[in-house]
């Protein structure tokens, strides 16, 4: 990484970024496949889809798509079961405390904008215990759009009253940088998280690809 940056806030992807909601996310589809005499699948099987939420997860699980006419109650039941239980095994990644304590010791503005809906969002980094440090909570609901489209990333800046072209977004799946170039922001791509099975995250535009979490320290020009 010969190039750094330069930056006021630092938003976050929750899950397959911040924190590795996999087991968690798995779990509601095993639980729907044994009812279905299905054995279940293993988690690195359900882990690349895991930052696609219900609609991923249910297409790998059950083999059901959003078109299909039977989805929106499989995605009713996935959401009411996964809301049961959504930190069991849910933890921040190895090393994204350490980064977190840096952001804040030097003063640059942080927090998380995912498609997660925004009433998920905050249990979850509440449980997590960064909802109180954490600027902006904001989820797929928050605002009209989700992610690719950058209105979200773009609330997060007029939120915390920093320019975009002075924010670094941070995600595991192609739309995360979608959305971050949509919103003039620089995009880090975290190629540790799940990352979907297509197009791997060195082939997704952004300007850099971190391996673990405490490379944004060197990219951020904190280490």
């Amino acid at each position: 990484m010969t190039r750094r940056l330069a930056t006021r806030a630092v938003f976050f992807d929750l899950d397959g970024t911040l924190a590795d909601t996999a087991a968690d996310l798995a779990a509601p589809i095993n639980a729907m496949r044994a009812e279905r005499d299905l054995d279940p699948l293993p988690l690195h099987v359900l882990r690349p889809f895991a930052s696609m939420g219900a609609r991923g997860l249910i297409g790998r699980g059950l083999g059901v798509q959003r078109e299909d006419a039977e989805f929106a109650a499989l995605r009713d039941d996935f959401l009411r079961r996964y809301e049961a239980a959504m930190c069991v095994h849910t933890r921040l990644f190895p090393g994204v405390e350490q980064v977190l304590d840096r952001l804040d010791a030097r003063g640059i503005t942080w927090g998380v904008v995912s498609n997660k809906f925004e009433r998920y969002v905050r249990p979850i980094l509440a449980e997590l215990g960064v909802l109180a440090r954490s600027r902006v909570a904001i989820g797929g609901d928050t605002t009209p759009f989700a992610k690719p489209h950058p209105e979200p990333l773009l609330a997060a800046a007029r939120d915390t009253g920093v320019e975009p072209g002075c924010c670094v977004y941070v995600g595991d799946d192609l739309r995360d940088v979608q959305a971050g170039q949509a919103a003039g922001m620089k995009t880090i791509a975290a190629s540790y998280g799940f990352c979907g099975e297509a197009t791997p995250p060195q082939e997704w535009g952004a300007d850099f690809v971190i391996t673990t979490p405490v490379d944004l320290l060197t990219v951020l020009r904190l280490d």
